[in-house]
């Protein structure tokens, strides 16, 4: 049934009632809030996910910006968990958000994911909690798919889906796998990642620019990024989840 009085309506037309109502008894975690992430949530709010538990230890800062979709002039210093939350449900107000502005390690991990998620998305940037989450994943069976590394990358043609095994062109990807396969994880899980050859392109480190994450003192590299192709990033991911959850194409 569609209503123009129903939010829903035009998703309804393509997925149909049981698609609905797939979406609205699924629960997705997504873990980091910022460039990637930040879209996630964005589309998977529109989509009538009924449960998302968001998690992000971050602040926004004026650096965020340029990229991440809660990040504003008014928004400076508050917490990014906090901020998605409260646009979650003006999106839908009868979605289940829980926040969480915490970071991610083995003390924190069984807590943090407990409750048997439909799907999981892992969009942090950080590899040593992007490393203990995707070996918790991995070994609990919990579906899930990862974003590699969207700093950098300046075309979304190379954009593309598939098994981490699979993977080249991808600095993050390549000191992950070598971290996963010191723990003996199967590299044979879903992420989101670009092909585009970076080889010509630097990377600097500015140490001035460099960022810490709150409460942790933990600095990380500073690299250029648009605010397109991390949200495509973001998209995709999203995306991907919802045609798992619907079955559709």
């Amino acid at each position: 049934m569609t209503s123009e009085t129903d939010q829903f309506t035009r998703l309804r037309l393509l997925v149909g009632d049981e698609g609905i109502n797939k979406l609205q008894n699924s629960f997705v975690i997504i873990a980091g809030l910022g460039a990637v992430g930040s879209y996630t949530v964005e589309a998977l709010a529109r989509a009538g996910i009924g449960k998302l538990r968001l998690i992000d230890n971050d602040v926004v800062s004026v650096s965020n910006i340029n990229r991440q979709l809660y990040s504003l002039h008014s928004t400076i210093g508050q917490s990014k968990a906090e901020l998605a939350t409260k646009r979650v449900l003006d999106i839908n107000p009868n979605c289940n958000v829980e926040p969480i502005q915490g970071f991610i390690n083995l003390e924190t991990i069984n807590e943090y994911f407990e409750g048997k998620p439909t799907y999981v998305i892992d969009a942090i940037d950080s590899l040593n909690p992007k490393t203990e989450l995707i070996s918790y994943l991995v070994q609990n069976n919990v579906p899930f798919i990862s974003a590699m590394g969207a700093a950098l990358r300046t075309d979304p043609r190379y954009i593309e889906i598939g098994k981490m095994k699979e993977v080249n062109h991808c600095r993050l990807a390549f000191m992950l796998r070598k971290r996963l396969r010191k723990r003996g994880i199967s590299l044979d899980f879903d992420c989101v990642y670009s092909t585009q050859n970076l080889s010509d392109v630097p990377a600097p480190v500015y140490p001035e620019h460099s960022e810490l994450t709150p409460g942790l003192g933990r600095e990380r590299t500073v690299m250029g990024s648009l605010p397109t192709i991390t949200g495509i990033f973001g998209l995709m991911l999203a995306n991907f989840v919802i045609q798992k959850i619907t079955n559709i194409p």
